[in-house]
């Protein structure tokens, strides 16, 4: 009986729409990461002569890291919240659609918003890395 029900057509197409979901869900995932780190290396580079006059001042480099960093943390903690009270807005819409787990589902949304804080932090790690080697001289000289 389990074959029969696994290899029906309303059981595969369940699983196509969750296959298509889900590679959506990974689209979604890559824009936000290219985002993100676009936004924090635009940043960076608007203020390139700020982080040189604090590194000629004395900054030391993990000081750099944590002030983008800090930003970028700002910048996914709003994200993730927005996405969270969103998913919960919506979940009455969805509630049809789901087979044996509640709309309200805690340990996805904190296993989803974990990853989107991972990512958030790989993403934002290049430009802290070239934020915190600028060089003071040619970061002054640039203006």
């Amino acid at each position: 009986m389990r074959d029969q029900i696994d290899l029906s057509p309303a059981a595969y197409m369940h699983r196509s729409s969750a296959w298509l979901v889900g590679g959506f869900a990974a689209v979604a995932l890559l824009l936000s990461v290219v985002g993100l780190y676009s936004v924090i290396a635009y940043s960076v580079s608007q203020r390139t002569r700020e982080i040189g006059v604090r590194m000629a001042l004395g900054a030391e480099r993990r000081a750099v890291y944590r002030l983008v960093l800090k930003e970028a943390g700002w910048l996914t903690v709003l994200g993730i919240g927005a996405g969270v009270l969103g998913s919960m807005a919506v979940t009455k819409l969805m509630q049809d659609l789901l087979f044996g787990i509640g709309a309200w589902d805690v340990p996805t949304l904190i296993a989803v918003a974990t990853v989107l804080a991972v990512a958030a932090l790989v993403a934002s790690y290049l430009p802290a890395r070239r934020a915190a080697s600028v060089n003071p001289i040619d970061a002054l000289r640039s203006e």
